[in-house]
């Protein structure tokens, strides 16, 4: 792996995503429209809406980067661009790291906006602070973008990358914490949202939104989260195809 190559993979990356107007408007725009629509769906209940929105600055920008390195990085390989790329002294390493490089920089981008309009515009209150929600919510989208490359390996086509987040994303949804506590679930699925980083995505902006300072907990699930975003990435460089 050379960190040289990696960068100019980023900045290949990041020069292409600067002419995709829709998909930047897919990443930056619509999470902050979603926040401040959920605002007024529960206008007059603040309390449930203040619970409910650190939660989901810990899942939008996951989903988001999901979805977006999925589609890119399978386009790249569709496209023949992967194959071109492999004649060149670049490795899967490379590949892997640079996407995520680059797209960690989006969900940077991503989570000051989120995270401006949550705190500024909506006004809802974090104990924690803004560093440490900006904090979370970009780790949550390097999980995104983590997990995305890993999943497009096994996509043949755009619609199939997409057929992943029912498949892959939505159960842990169901599971997070979002909508039920976890421990007045099932303990199948609490053994299931255990093992699930979406669930400490979750708790992480929890923890953040209720209690000050860097907790032991908080700690633990950031090193969680990050764990499972690095072993996506070292398996995405392994199983990453060229067109077939």
């Amino acid at each position: 792996m050379s960190i040289i190559r990696t960068l100019s993979t980023s900045k290949r990356v990041l020069n292409q995503l600067k002419h995709d107007k829709r998909t930047l408007a897919l990443i930056f725009i619509v999470p902050p429209i979603l926040l401040t629509i959920l605002k007024y769906v529960f206008d007059g209940q603040s309390r449930i809406f203040d619970s409910i929105a650190p939660m989901l600055l810990g899942i939008f920008p996951m989903i988001m980067m999901f979805l977006i390195s999925s589609i890119i990085t399978l386009r790249e390989r569709s496209s023949g661009t992967l194959n071109r790329l492999m004649t060149m002294p670049i490795s899967k390493s490379d590949f892997i790291f640079g996407y995520a490089l680059a797209f960690s920089i989006i969900g940077l981008l991503q989570a000051l906006l989120a995270a401006g309009v949550m705190l500024g515009l909506l006004k809802v209150p974090v104990v924690g602070g803004t560093i440490e929600t900006l904090i979370i919510a970009v780790i949550a989208s390097f999980l995104g973008t983590s997990l995305g490359l890993f999943t497009s390996a096994f996509a043949k086509s755009e619609f199939q990358a997409i057929q992943f987040m029912p498949a892959f994303i939505f159960p842990q949804l169901l599971v997070c914490g979002l909508f039920v506590a976890r421990n007045n679930m099932s303990r199948l699925l609490q053994l299931f949202a255990d093992v699930m980083p979406l669930s400490y995505s979750v708790d992480a902006m929890k923890q953040v939104a209720n209690t000050s300072g860097w907790s032991s907990v908080l700690i633990k699930d950031i090193i969680v989260v990050l764990i499972f975003a690095l072993i996506a990435l070292v398996l995405g460089s392994f199983t990453i195809k060229r067109k077939e």
